[in-house]
């Protein structure tokens, strides 16, 4: 539960940038994820009139619960973006302060955020007190390892009533280097009663339970292993999914693609998840083909004939 939304199931798809968009989002709820963030979007780009990064707050239907994810680095530049999205039918509003990119966190956004408490403090109070859904953020250990301030954020948070805390367990000199502390992340659930989902380092099934166990965290956040592998989501080994079924995912998730953005920019935006569908299968020799396809059912001959040629129980190298 967040505040008063309810949450069925402890796997989320992480928010992810360019990955984590409505299609990627409809395929990963069949295979479990529990709550369905968006990528995020800048506040100002919010408040500025109509343009592409407002779509990145689409919903399809059936979406639930669906967090818009934002970011800014003033507080009441963050409300007025969280108020004008609020009547776009968000279940939750989630504020980004993990993101380690030098062009966001650089300018004091995303994990920039947690060098400026009162900035914290302000941004959730403002949003708490004028909005009617919840509001929760994502944050990391800290800007490096000599400020790893996350227990010190997390309580302005839940002090200034933030309703869930996730927490990626790197600093922002990290990025995706080295391994995720997960004792951080048990330290930050023994710190604060509001829900914590734990994040990083879930490279395997197994690694869900475990993560919970080692931190007793409520949920847990899967990003760059999902892609391409939605079955994670579920507990699943992607060795134990067999080819007929990886075809049918594709099948989905590239009709899911032409449907939302069209033809051929669906087409072409489905190239960053088509090699990692097939990761570690002896595609090699339709892998081209695929790539280039921009038509339907050109798509569903290639994938018959990969069928045709792999065998059923064919696994991962």
């Amino acid at each position: 539960m967040v505040r008063d939304v309810p949450v069925y199931g402890d796997v989320i798809l992480s928010p992810m940038a360019a990955v984590s968009d409505v299609p990627c989002r409809a395929v990963s709820r069949v295979y479990g994820s529990a709550m369905q963030y968006t990528e995020f979007v800048a506040a100002e780009a919010l408040l500025a009139p109509e343009n592409s990064q407002w779509r990145r707050l689409d919903k399809k239907e059936g979406e639930y619960p669906l967090v818009f994810q934002i970011f800014g680095n003033n507080a009441e530049t963050i409300l007025a973006a969280a108020q004008k999205i609020e009547a776009w039918g968000p279940d939750i509003i989630d504020i980004n302060m993990g993101c380690s990119v030098k062009q966001v966190s650089g300018r004091g956004a995303g994990v920039g955020m947690m060098r400026q408490p009162k900035l914290v403090a302000d941004t959730f109070r403002l949003l708490t007190t004028h909005l009617s859904v919840p509001v929760t953020g994502k944050l990391r250990l800290g800007w490096s390892q000599e400020e790893r301030n996350f227990l010190e954020i997390a309580k302005i948070m839940e002090d200034n009533g933030a309703s869930l805390i996730a927490m990626h367990g790197r600093t922002k000199a990290q990025a995706y280097k080295g391994t995720a502390d997960w004792d951080a992340i048990g330290e930050l659930k023994q710190v604060v009663s509001v829900p914590v989902i734990g994040n990083g380092d879930v490279k395997k099934p197994a690694d869900i339970d475990a993560l919970k166990a080692h931190t007793g965290c409520d949920g847990v956040m899967v990003g760059r292993t999902a892609i391409g592998n939605p079955w994670i989501l579920g507990r699943r080994e992607r060795t134990e999914v067999p080819i007929s079924e990886i075809c049918e995912v594709v099948r989905l998730h590239v009709r899911e693609n032409v449907a939302y953005y069209g033809n051929p920019r669906g087409f072409n935006l489905f190239g960053r998840h088509m090699r990692k569908y097939f990761y570690g299968r002896p595609v090699k020799p339709f892998m081209q083909r695929l790539l280039a396809i921009r038509d339907l059912d050109e798509l569903d001959v290639i994938l018959e004939q990969i069928e045709e040629t792999l065998p059923v129980t064919s696994r991962d190298k």
